[in-house]
């Protein structure tokens, strides 16, 4: 503990610089404007601005973008409130009694409570991401080439088969990832694999340009095709926006129990925080003495999935920080960020640079206080960017994504494959393809095949070096249980369902 705090304070040092103060709260009101703004939300801001982040030092990029990312899950519970348009998909679940507390008047204690349950799973993560990652990351030291190959699989798994939707289109999602990022020489053979003779595709595609493409030109194109040309309009924010002490006795317990829930849902690879929030709702309205108000602007109904989906994101700096697995599509752009950097995300970076780590760890915490000050008194203010015209924002957002894609190599291939794979983003959204699971194997294929490849070569070609070990063989049992539940699951509710059926059928039998 003593060795953690000291590092910590280390980290402290190198977060209280200028520069790094500066960058951390451009990161969290950039955060906090891309949540507010429907649509838009931290993979779409992230996936621009990778390219300016080229030029900065290491840990000045990471305290950006991390900045963004947990911002942004302040910021969607604006929209949620007061237009019953969540910011991102993480709150949706705020929408159903945030909103209804605001057509009540009482939209400034909704939008309270959603910003301090936000600073305090904030603040929770924050410590539990201090305290658990150099633990894990000292067991994650015995980790061989193919223990870190099944991790990668087991995330591409957990993403592709427990992603809401279509499990078909989810699985087709992630192998259109990994095709991609098959694109270029094989590291091994020097072969080229699927370049079509194109000599520009001979390094690959680049990550930075599909992230773009995927991320953030599909929303522009489809609320342009849309011709939404009108801004929302927001329920007013009217009388105090401070809690009541009702309020606060109400809020108290779902902070505590969305936190716990929200940082345990969030290590999880391939999960992320959209689930917890959900979790959080359900288990409030369990634990609640007035179940009946839920949905009818209940306050701990947005206290506790605020406070969920915001602890989710330090849980999914841990598998990030630790193992070098991303656990949804942000997490896979910030470990990208970290490659581009030269860094490898994983126990060793414990070891060869705890600066950068620690400086990250201690720029959440200084970025959770600057997120509490912002969003209390200038909510109002955020709340005016609802009146932006849909024409105008996404004509910037596409305008950013044409720039920031020339701006990688400065040629025109790059910008025509953003147009044609930004194509593909949209039709893949309008067919409710998921975009978490192909961005995570995009990101995820180079490392796993290096790994598949170096194990096998270790084993000259032995298979079972992947059930050897004790660690493997429980990540191969824990892969194939992943594969096997959820058609277990629709199988025991599809006999659940009729046989319900057959009961009431035999019932009115019985009656006739």
């Amino acid at each position: 503990m003593a060795d953690i705090l000291s590092r910590l304070a280390e980290g402290f040092g190198e977060a209280f610089t200028v520069a790094n103060l500066i960058f951390a709260f451009c990161g969290v009101l950039i955060g906090t404007l891309v949540g507010v703004l429907p649509g838009i939300g931290p993979v779409t801001a992230i996936a621009l601005l990778i390219p300016l982040s080229f030029g900065l030092e290491p840990i000045s990029g990471l305290i950006l973008l991390s900045g963004i990312y947990y911002g942004s899950m302040y910021g969607g519970s604006t929209t949620s409130i007061l237009i019953r348009t969540p910011g991102e998909v993480a709150s949706v679940v705020t929408t159903l009694d945030g909103y209804e507390m605001a057509k009540q008047g009482r939209a400034g204690p909704a939008l309270s409570t959603a910003a301090i349950g936000s600073f305090v799973a904030g603040t929770f993560s924050t410590l539990g991401l201090m305290l658990l990652a150099p633990a894990l990351a000292s067991v994650a030291v015995a980790f061989g080439s193919a223990e870190y190959f099944l991790l990668m699989l087991l995330a591409l798994v957990m993403v592709s088969n427990l992603t809401t939707g279509s499990q078909l289109k989810a699985i087709i999602a992630t192998l259109f990832g990994l095709s991609i990022a098959m694109v270029g020489i094989d590291p091994q053979t020097s072969v080229q694999r699927l370049t079509f003779g194109v000599a520009l595709l001979s390094d690959g595609i680049d990550f930075a340009l599909i992230a773009i493409a995927l991320l953030a030109l599909p929303e522009a194109f489809t609320n342009m095709a849309a011709r939404t040309t009108s801004h929302m309009d927001a329920q007013r924010i009217q009388g105090s926006i401070w809690m009541t002490r009702e309020d606060w006795r109400r809020s108290a317990g779902p902070y505590w129990r969305g936190s716990i829930l929200g940082f345990l849902i969030g290590v999880l690879p391939g999960i992320g925080p959209s689930l917890a929030a959900f979790l959080s709702y359900g288990l409030e309205k369990r634990l609640s003495k007035h179940p009946e108000q839920f949905g009818r602007g209940a306050i701990e109904a947005v206290a506790g999935p605020e406070t969920a989906n915001n602890a989710g994101v330090g849980g999914a700096m841990v598998p990030l920080f630790t193992l070098g697995i991303p656990g949804s599509a942000t997490t896979a752009l910030l470990l990208f960020v970290f490659m581009m950097y030269g860094l490898q995300p994983g126990p060793q970076l414990f070891d060869t640079n705890p600066e950068l780590i620690w400086a990250i760890i201690a720029s959440m915490y200084i970025g959770n206080v600057m997120l509490l000050v912002l969003n209390l008194p200038l909510v109002g203010l955020f709340a005016q960017l609802l009146k932006t015209p849909p024409a105008m924002l996404y004509s910037g957002v596409i305008a950013f994504s044409v720039l920031g894609a020339y701006a990688l190599n400065f040629n025109v291939f790059d910008m025509l494959m953003l147009l044609g794979f930004g194509l593909v983003g949209y039709l893949m959204q309008r067919y409710d393809f998921p975009m978490a699971p192909a961005v995570l194997a995009l990101v995820l294929g180079t490392l796993a095949e290096q790994h598949l490849r170096r194990a096998l070569s270790v084993s000259n070609g032995d298979l079972m070096t992947f059930v050897e070990r004790p660690i493997s063989l429980a990540l191969v049992v824990f892969i194939l249980l992943v594969l096997a539940l959820p058609p277990v699951i629709r199988l025991l509710r599809m006999r659940r369902i009729s046989r319900q059926h057959f009961d009431a059928g035999s019932g009115e039998g019985g009656q006739q």
